[in-house]
């Protein structure tokens, strides 16, 4: 199916993405307004494609849904980034996958009438409970569930409005102008933003006197975050617009792997950039996980 092998694509560069944004929002102290700014605003840059792919225009209330699609998706990020200022990215992000999924699930029934077959549900519930694994969290700073995960919960139905509102646009257009058209939206969230003075106070030059690997590699670091989480969306937003939403989204699971896989590796050889806290109790958890994900993932394509 080339619908599962782009979104498995899409994850990869994603699992990286998330390990290089919590980089930036923890070391370099980027309050996740301003990160948010930045992550959204040159999605204006879209529009760039548009007279190469033949200056497609929505009609009616296709608009509403390109808007609805494109302003959940940044308000998304925003209440990501503010999860995984709370708590460990290897945590917070396979529970916010998990609860897209469900989400998913629940919009692409009562508003696409999308119908699964009955082993890929299981699949689906495999790789969930193989995602809430995957969040449980012991860490020096938490134990259990904590204001972290609310912002995930809230993340989360935001990703789930965008997904399903840009499913329904991909059946109507061209994906070229449907994807165009929804990620150019999300910039009026960057828009939205310029009200705060934290984000206009980033315009300032000012001496960098941040220490950490990241103060000190901020903007290569930003930038191959930019370009990875491009890639990332452009083969997720395809993997949807060829397939399920639903499906699409279970596969987060085979992200949340590689995420933890490297973190991990980064743990153990390079501390100084990267470092996050492991028990004995969580690795074996966490292998489970891993094992659950492969027979969930198969269980989809059967």
């Amino acid at each position: 199916m080339s619908w599962f092998l782009i979104a498995i694509l899409g994850y990869v560069f994603l699992a990286i993405v998330f390990i290089l944004d919590k980089v930036v929002v923890s070391q370099s102290k980027v309050k996740p307004v301003v990160y948010t700014f930045y992550s959204t605003i040159f999605m204006f840059g879209a529009l760039v494609a548009l007279p190469f792919v033949g200056w497609g225009i929505l009609s009616g209330l296709d608009w509403w849904w390109a808007v609805v699609s494109g302003v959940a998706f940044g308000l998304a990020l925003l209440t990501f980034y503010k999860a995984i200022q709370h708590g460990e990215i290897s945590h917070i992000g396979p529970f916010n996958g998990a609860a897209i999924t469900v989400f998913l699930y629940i919009t692409g029934y009562y508003f696409l009438a999308e119908k699964l077959s009955t082993t890929q549900i299981i699949g689906i519930v495999i790789l969930i409970l193989s995602s809430l694994l995957l969040a449980f969290e012991k860490s020096r700073k938490h134990s259990g569930f904590h204001v972290g995960f609310v912002w995930a919960i809230v993340s989360a139905l935001l990703f789930a409005i965008s997904h399903t509102s840009a499913k329904y646009l991909y059946g109507i257009y061209s994906f070229e102008i449907a994807f165009i058209w929804t990620r150019a939206t999300t910039g009026l969230v960057g828009l939205f933003l310029l009200f705060f003075p934290s984000v206009r106070k980033t315009f300032k030059r000012k001496k960098n006197t941040k220490k950490t690997y990241a103060g000190r590699h901020a903007v290569g670091l930003v930038i191959t975050d930019k370009v990875l989480g491009v890639l990332s969306v452009v083969c997720i937003q395809y993997a949807i617009a060829l397939g399920s939403p639903t499906l699409v989204q279970a596969l987060s699971g085979l992200q949340f792997v590689l995420m933890f896989v490297f973190i991990y590796v980064l743990t153990k050889i390079l501390p100084r950039v990267f470092k996050e806290y492991f028990t004995k109790k969580e690795l074996k958890i966490e292998f489970v996980a891993i094992l659950l994900v492969l027979v969930g993932s198969a269980l989809l394509v059967l």
